[in-house]
């Protein structure tokens, strides 16, 4: 296994994450009344993922080389 292959699965791994814990959070904010810090978590948490899936399509020019 190459590296690159390793770290994509690291990255992909970061993105699931990221988006499992932004569903939790929006989810505990709706309907528990988590208030303003639970919203502020998902909304960072999404932007994060957001910026892993950006990093993550960045790396198919690395197989190329």
């Amino acid at each position: 296994m190459k590296l690159i292959t390793a770290h994509r699965i690291l990255i992909a791994a970061g993105i699931a994450f990221f988006l499992l814990y932004a569903l939790i959070q929006a989810r505990q904010f709706s309907s528990h009344g988590g208030g303003a810090g639970a919203l502020v978590q998902a909304v960072v948490a999404a932007a994060i993922a957001i910026g892993l899936i950006i990093y993550y399509r960045s790396l198919k020019q690395w197989g190329r080389r």
